[in-house]
């Protein structure tokens, strides 16, 4: 039977691997929002955060953390990354070429 310190090495191991993922979809994001930019496209697109809400609540069932739950975490993480895709655009906005 494994030991509370087993349990807790594994999960901050879990939550490394969680924050590693949380970054790679971040700088997705950016590159989405550096994309919606040269497009003319608003950054919020309800439809689409829709879409992927309905999309992790289908493989919610595959653990312990239902739907619901899924859900709420997906719209904070969805939430984050809206607002970075707006800082991104924002400091691109701000930024002239050749200056740091």
């Amino acid at each position: 039977m494994p030991t509370l310190d087993d349990l807790r090495h594994d999960i901050d191991r879990v939550d490394e691997v969680l924050v590693r993922l949380l970054n790679e979809r971040a700088r997705c994001a950016c590159e989405v929002g550096r994309l919606k930019k040269a497009l003319g496209v608003e950054v919020y697109q309800p439809e689409r955060e829709k879409q992927v809400i309905e999309h992790v609540r289908s493989v919610a069932c595959e653990g312990p953390l239902g739907p619901d739950a899924i859900a709420r975490l997906f719209e904070r993480i969805i939430d984050e990354a809206r607002s970075l895709e707006r800082r991104v655009i924002g400091e691109e906005e701000t930024a002239e070429p050749g200056k740091t």
